[in-house]
């Protein structure tokens, strides 16, 4: 299963949310992530690196924006907000089948995005990753039943 996340910058959610799947070693799972305005080769954020660092997750991250070849590549594109997703959408119709937002594929909650921390201290960063390490608990329990 090729999994792609996405959000903003590829600075905050999504490689956070990368770098906590790819600590599950899920066999069979490879993950990428990307941003819709990233600007390629940029790092991680600071705070973002801080949180992952204090939980132990060995990660690597260069930030790179949306390729068609890696909406191809991917059997599930997981979008941290809905705007992110629709604009997705309108660029690539035809990956609709394959494309929901991190949120939506897990159950319906009432809110389909995820809080972006970008600008906040580390506190608002660990917050995001308590909430990103919830969702990719649940997404790690939907594969394993699929």
């Amino acid at each position: 299963m090729n999994i792609y996340f996405i959000c903003t910058g590829n600075t905050c959610r999504s490689p956070m949310a990368a770098a906590i799947l790819k600590a599950r070693k899920l066999d069979g799972v490879v993950v990428r992530s990307a941003g819709i305005y990233a600007m390629p080769g940029g790092g991680i954020s600071e705070n973002a690196k801080m949180v992952l660092t204090e939980q132990a997750i060995v990660f690597e991250h260069v930030s790179q924006q949306i390729e068609a070849q890696d909406l191809q590549w991917a059997n599930l594109i997981l979008t941290m907000t809905s705007a992110h997703k629709e604009m997705i959408l309108q660029a690539f119709p035809s990956i609709s089948e394959k494309i929901f937002t991190l949120k939506e594929y897990i159950a319906p909650y009432g809110s389909y995005d995820v809080s972006d921390p970008f600008g906040g201290d580390v506190n608002i960063y660990r917050q995001t990753f308590q909430e990103l390490n919830k969702l990719i608990d649940a997404l790690e329990t939907k594969l394993s039943e699929d």
